[in-house]
């Protein structure tokens, strides 16, 4: 018999844990195939272990991975599709924005198309405001731009992957993943699924501007090389500056329609536009620079502290 997988990464959940435990378990109990949710506790500091510990205790069908401390949402992702050995997963947040209840549909979705993955595109999102719906459609339409792939517009990390794509991610060895942009590099067939983003049933979002600026930063970084390309296209207009004031300066002097000694305005003004064009790539390099770093340390993703229903 087939077998299904339910993926859902958890920080600091507790308040919401108990509702996407039982609509989950209730949509996947009325199905025709094996089906499993794996919770993935990345080092919450609420009640969130507790009340997974006791879940997994009293149904046999949840596994639990506890991290050792938090790694991020990302990095429990990938926890949860490494430790999954089902046939499909569906990847889901334990808030209950993404609703349990499309289970089905998706499912019956990638079976009519023989896909080996469904992303969840949001028509509309509930009670977000309007910084957080603007900042997200530019996101998305950027990363295209500047990316050498293309990423579906407006969705998430809410999807459907078969063994297939499960096998192939379980290959990647880079640390700093942006787990939709690899799905989407990985290829086979994807097709869509459009649904209605809900609120969040309880606590706060995860993601504030502050970790979205990052998750962003790490998109772009791991995705494109276009930021060292526009470096050098502003070094070439700095230095095309340079050329054509000099020739200005000099033809100045010769036929006298410049005074250079009072022009400190013009000097600071370039003076200044250099440095902030050094500075700016400078940065840039040292963001490229510090990935690296990170991937030769070559340390773990995460730790797992505690494995719980898994068998072995």
């Amino acid at each position: 018999m087939e077998k299904l997988s339910i993926i859902i990464p958890c920080y600091n959940e507790e308040a919401s844990l108990a509702e996407c435990y039982g609509r989950t378990a209730a949509v996947l109990n009325s199905m025709d195939c094996e089906t499993e949710i794996i919770y993935v506790n990345d080092g919450s500091l609420d009640r969130t272990r507790e009340i997974l510990d006791s879940i997994a205790t009293e149904d046999r069908h949840v596994k639990v991975i506890h991290f050792s401390r938090n790694f991020g949402h990302q990095p429990a992702v990938s926890a949860g599709i490494k430790n999954c050995d089902a046939d499909r997963a569906i990847i889901m947040d334990a808030d209950m924005q993404d609703p349990p209840e499309l289970i089905p549909d998706i499912l019956r979705l990638c079976k009519k198309e023989q896909a080996n993955s469904v992303y969840c595109v949001r028509r509309s999102r509930e009670k977000e405001s309007w910084f957080k719906q603007f900042t997200a459609r530019r996101f998305y339409r950027t990363m295209n731009s500047m990316s050498e792939i293309e990423f579906p517009l407006d969705a998430g990390d809410f999807r459907l992957i078969d063994r297939k794509i499960m096998d192939e991610f379980g290959k990647l060895k880079e640390n700093g993943k942006y787990i939709r942009g690899l799905i989407s590099w990985i290829g086979f067939k994807q097709v869509p699924f459009y649904y209605e983003r809900k609120a969040r049933i309880a606590g706060e979002t995860k993601y504030p501007l502050r970790r979205m600026l990052k998750f962003a930063s790490t998109a772009l970084l791991y995705f494109s090389k276009k930021p060292l390309q526009i470096m050098i296209g502003l070094g070439f207009l700095a230095v095309i500056i340079g050329i054509i004031l000099a020739i200005w300066v000099i033809l100045g002097k010769i036929y006298g329609f410049s005074n250079a000694e009072l022009g400190w305005t013009s000097t600071i003004t370039v003076t200044v536009f250099f440095g902030g064009v050094q500075l700016l790539t400078i940065g840039v390099l040292g963001q490229y620079v510090g990935v690296l770093f990170d991937e030769i340390k070559d340390r773990p993703e995460y730790i797992i502290d505690e494995k719980r229903n898994f068998g072995d």
